[in-house]
């Protein structure tokens, strides 16, 4: 004998099956989003280490840009 679903219940657990994933979705969406506003909060580097770093700047009178 075979198994026959009606087609309510097949639109039901389908309903169902798109809720759940739209639910993990929404919760994913701002887990990320939570994680990367955390990220941006920080500062990437302190000042006296961002000073300790070499710059370029362009030489005036050659047009060279050079390690400073």
């Amino acid at each position: 004998m075979p198994f026959v679903i009606p087609p309510l219940m097949k639109w039901a657990v389908a309903a169902l099956g798109g809720a759940a994933l739209v639910r993990w979705a929404v919760k994913e969406i701002r887990r990320v989003n939570e994680e990367l506003e955390r990220v941006k909060a920080q500062p990437a580097m302190d000042a006296a280490a961002r000073r300790r770093l070499p710059t370029l700047r362009r030489d005036p009178a050659t047009g060279e840009w050079r390690v400073n």
